[in-house]
């Protein structure tokens, strides 16, 4: 285990959530942030297996498992290759503008404090390389080559 992911995970257990102050920056507020906001529930691979436990090697590196709907088939993104190529200032651009396919809850990123889009960017770059991407977006008329979930959204009634 990597000393700044051992430092976080320590951290978040030394420090009640309360004494991380909702305007500081750091990646133990990212490491909450990550963590409540739900992120690893689709960005870690296993994590649902894994009853919560984060696997510091899998760690929001996206996922091959695919959300399938009249949108097409998406797929929760490597957050590491994300801050790879991006500042924190482009970061926190990205998170406060992008509009992503479902199941992506987008609307409750926008929601976030800019200091905890900060806060999840510093924790993202502490957990080391990105490995590899994860399966890109497929159209609605492409077939997923992954394991997918099917959404089908409700058929409103005809009148």
């Amino acid at each position: 285990m990597r000393t700044i992911d051992l430092c976080a995970a320590v951290a978040l257990c030394v420090v009640p959530s309360s004494q991380l102050a909702a305007d500081e920056v750091s990646v133990e507020r990212g490491l909450y942030v990550s963590i409540i906001g739900g992120c690893h529930f689709c960005h870690t691979e296993g994590y649902r297996e894994a009853e919560g436990k984060i696997d510091p090697e899998k760690a929001l590196r996206g996922s091959s498992l695919g959300w399938r709907g009249p949108w097409g088939t998406s797929y929760p993104a490597n957050l590491r290759e994300l801050v790879t190529w991006s500042s924190e200032d482009k970061w926190v651009d990205h998170l406060k503008n992008s509009v992503q396919s479902p199941p992506m809850p987008w609307y409750q990123v926008q929601a976030m404090s800019e200091s905890d889009m900060r806060s999840l960017y510093l924790y993202i770059k502490s957990l080391g390389a990105p490995g590899e991407p994860a399966p890109f977006h497929r159209p609605p008329n492409k077939e997923p080559k992954t394991p997918h979930i099917t959404l089908e959204p409700p058929q409103t009634p005809k009148k």
